[in-house]
């Protein structure tokens, strides 16, 4: 038996396959793994094989044929739409296997894959699009519906993918293509690990969301650094790895914009080996099946669909011993839940992380007996990254204290897409990233986020910026001063609330009918309060926003509506 640290410390000596080397990226020193594939684009060709990779309902694909398929895009993409080193190219779909595909093709050929959340509306894929320069988009009948009869000054040539209408004209459509297209290898390019590799949209908590820009290196770092925290997991059990009779797999049931989806789902799957089973949208008693039939051994979703799947485990007659591990991500878990996650499942032990889309979704991570002792812990930090927790002046604090989160590594990005003045703001000396987390760190390095100072709602895992949903009511005529805040959900975690003060009468159906041509379905309030004074104000002139969000939870607590 041995302690995490020093499983840590054998697994990545000197000559052993997760070796720790020092490097330089983006002018900080930074931990990096000697023998990681250099590039995304040789993390897909090392995996090849004709294990089973990726199912979708009655389609089925081994990782040699979706690495074929990769490879006709990126053909496609360089040789019909001129494609190179360092090109934008834009995904917005469902689940599909194309957007697998379609990203695989973007990062090998040297573009960078642009992930565009899907649920946004059509002002906002345009913002997205026309920011993030994209020359390519890839897109389902839903996003080219919302494109439709919006700005003519964009210049993104636009590819339907499983279009059920006629494209619109100068749209091709992917299947035909490739239909004609003979098979060939990757258009050879030279990519380096410093190269841009992605760019994720996160809100920030005012005006538009802001480009998360990461290269090859960073999520590289991120994909090998759960690998490091699983070997020395069992490491330090003493136990066995486990056997199992049939091939791992987990269940995609989160967007693939996140890097839940992305990269804990998707991008960890290829040196696994491990077969990615997607789901059109989420449906708790469909994933029990799925688990059943596919034999489903990792699932790893925020809290709400987490939940839900405990509560069809609890009713269903479905066999659900394959399951090994149910992870979270996105947003914290009650700990009721990490120990109903405990007693539901006869095999499945709970897991999660912190963990933000400027780290490539690793931060911390905590499991089994150590998470259902300390279920309120979002675990202990990855090896390739360092934390602090600090005062506002920015001095350190000693471990027990509350203080900023702030975070630096290989996996954290250099910066925003074009944002300058966001990079100011969130990067610290030395390349510290402040998280807007507030947090505490124990004795035995075990990270606790009791609170934050970024202005988000975090609902079911989306990061929703409160100043966007506020400027959008302001755009209302009847409405002269909006807040937006954080309502508690007992199944997503949090649901948005508003309180606005208009100068008559306003239906608050009517505002939301208003707002559903500015804002994605997840980001309209579900509570508002409205009314006829002005809001409260601190001493500054600024809105005393805490005080109307202890007001409305106060309501709910009682019973009453916050309306």
């Amino acid at each position: 038996m041995v302690t995490r640290a020093q499983a840590i410390a054998q697994l990545t000596a000197p000559g052993e396959p997760l070796e720790l080397e020092t490097t330089n990226l983006y002018g900080r020193q930074c931990r990096r793994f000697k023998n990681a594939p250099p590039t995304l684009r040789e993390l897909f060709e090392q995996s090849r094989s004709d294990a089973t990779f990726l199912v979708y309902q009655a389609q089925r694909y081994s990782f040699e044929q979706t690495y074929q398929i990769s490879c006709a895009i990126g053909g496609l993409l360089v040789d019909e739409y001129g494609i190179g080193r360092g090109d934008r190219v834009a995904i917005s779909m469902r689940n599909f296997p194309e957007w697998i595909t379609a990203f695989m093709a973007v990062t090998s050929v040297g573009g960078i894959a642009v992930a565009l959340n899907a649920m946004w509306q059509s002002d906002e894929l345009e913002y997205g699009l026309s920011d993030s320069g994209a020359k390519v988009l890839f897109a389902d009948q839903e996003r080219l519906d919302r494109l439709a009869g919006g700005s003519d000054g964009l210049s993104t040539r636009v590819i339907a993918v499983r279009p059920t209408n006629t494209p619109p004209t100068g749209c091709a459509e992917l299947g035909q293509l490739l239909a004609d297209r003979p098979p060939r290898a990757m258009p050879a390019v030279a990519l380096a690990p410093t190269d841009d590799a992605l760019i994720l949209y996160t809100s920030g908590s005012t005006g538009h969301p802001k480009g998360a820009v990461s290269c090859h290196l960073n999520v590289i770092s991120a994909l090998v650094s759960w690998e490091l925290d699983a070997e020395a997991a069992l490491l330090a059990s003493g136990d066995d790895p486990p056997e199992l009779e049939h091939q791992r797999a987990t269940l995609l049931a989160v967007p693939l914009f996140h890097v839940t989806g992305s990269h804990a789902v998707f991008l960890h799957s290829f040196r696994q080996q491990r077969k990615i089973v997607s789901m059109y949208k989420w449906d708790p008693e469909a994933g029990a099946e799925l688990i059943e039939t596919e034999r489903i051994s990792s699932f790893i979703a925020p809290a709400a669909m987490t939940g839900d799947l405990v509560q069809t485990a609890q009713v269903s007659a479905r066999d659900l011993s394959s399951l090994m591990v149910v992870g979270g991500g996105g947003a914290p878990r009650a700990p009721q839940q990490v120990r109903q996650i405990d007693a539901s499942f006869r095999n499945a032990l709970p897991g999660t992380g912190w963990g933000m889309t400027e780290t490539n979704a690793i931060g911390t991570g905590i499991g089994g007996e150590d998470y259902l002792d300390r279920p309120d812990s979002s675990g202990r930090c990855s090896a390739v990254l360092d934390l602090r927790i600090v005062r506002e002046d920015g001095t350190a604090l000693p471990a027990g204290e509350r203080g900023q989160l702030q975070v630096r590594g290989t996996s954290v990005i250099q910066g925003y897409w074009n944002r300058p003045d966001a990079n100011a703001e969130a990067f610290a000396e030395d390349g510290w990233l402040r998280t807007g987390d507030v947090a505490y760190i124990d004795d035995e390095g075990f990270l606790f986020v009791v609170d934050r100072h970024k202005d988000l709602v975090i609902r079911g895992g989306e990061n929703i910026g409160c100043g966007q949903v506020e400027a959008a009511l302001l755009e209302h005529p009847m409405v002269l001063e909006a807040a937006v805040y954080a309502v508690p959900d007992d199944r997503l975690g949090e649901e948005v609330g508003a309180t606005v003060y208009c100068t008559a009468v306003v239906d608050e159906q009517a505002l939301r009918v208003f707002l559903a041509s500015r804002l994605a379905k997840f980001e309209i309030p579900r509570y508002f309060s409205i009314t006829a004074d002005p809001l409260p104000r601190i001493a500054s002139g600024k809105i005393f926003k805490r005080r109307l969000r202890d007001q409305a939870a106060a309501r709910l607590t009682a019973g009453d509506s916050p309306s």
